[in-house]
């Protein structure tokens, strides 16, 4: 009877962390209302961190069950929606009438995203590959991505990336990336040469440190980082929906197959294109 108590207990841990992100969301909203904005922020992150956590620890425990789907689904719509739109709209908007039109359509266009990723989860016939790329910009992303402007108010006090065009700008730039169509690459599914594993364990403590001793820079430095990964993953989901065979290759053989295809192409920039001849010939 102790062991089926012990593998109840671990089978609502998943459900348990998403709780504790739903809390965390909401009390991000708290911490703005009460000028708490460091807090605030503090909240999302760990609500994104939370996130992350608790599908994994489902399929550690093989705990996932329909309604642990929805409850996530849920949190993601308060924590990555709600939450960070409210936080943007009370620290930085909360004078402006666009400013809350800004908030409105972003925390819509999370709930819409969110829609559209579970009905594709129900899609049993679309491609082995579309399973390692997100169809739009993430909700935990979309949420950090958000209180970009308000990290660098924080860091760098006013400036231009405080003033409200700008600030409501960002805020549908944002939305447009959430509901948009563009393939973005899931982090997890990047893999890492064996001979790069200890420098990206060393690279993984400094972002740690950076966390508690520079926060508002890590943030600003996370989302240039995704915003300019974005190319790479579009050029990356073209090349293997035209070559769908090659999806289970290694990423040494893509290198590989791509050097190939530039070197048989008849628009590659070359000697011989151009008429010319090395020396001696």
């Amino acid at each position: 009877m102790t062991r089926t108590r012990r593998v109840v207990g671990l089978h609502i841990l998943p459900s348990s962390m998403t709780v504790l992100a739903i809390c965390a969301g909401l009390t991000s909203i708290k911490f703005a209302l009460d000028h708490e904005t460091q807090l605030a922020m503090a909240m999302i992150a760990a609500a994104a961190i939370l996130d992350g956590l608790d599908g994994r620890v489902a399929r550690l425990l093989d705990a996932s069950s329909r309604m642990g789907e929805e409850i996530d689904s849920l949190a993601d719509a308060v924590n990555f929606g709600v939450a960070p739109a409210v936080v943007v709209y009370v620290t930085m908007l909360a004078s402006s009438p666009a400013g809350w039109i800004a908030a409105l359509l972003y925390a819509v266009c999370i709930v819409l995203r969110l829609a559209r990723f579970n009905t594709l989860l129900d899609e049993t016939e679309l491609p082995a590959y579309t399973r390692e790329y997100f169809v739009g910009m993430p909700a935990p992303a979309g949420a950090i991505a958000v209180i970009a402007p308000l990290a660098a108010f924080m860091q760098f006090q006013t400036g231009w990336w405080t003033a409200e065009w700008f600030v409501c700008a960002w805020l549908v730039f944002c939305a447009a990336l959430v509901i948009s169509r563009i393939p973005m690459r899931k982090m997890h599914a990047v893999s890492v040469p064996p001979r790069l594993v200890s420098l990206v364990l060393a690279g993984l403590t400094m972002v740690a440190a950076a966390a508690f001793l520079f926060p508002y820079i890590l943030i600003l430095l996370l989302v240039g980082a995704y915003l300019l990964h974005i190319p790479f993953g579009v050029r990356s989901h073209r090349w293997v929906a035209a070559r769908p065979e090659n999806w289970e290759d290694k990423p040494r053989e893509w290198r590989a197959a791509r050097r190939a295809i530039r070197r048989a192409g008849p628009n590659r920039r070359s000697m011989t294109r151009l008429g010319l001849r090395k020396p001696g010939r």
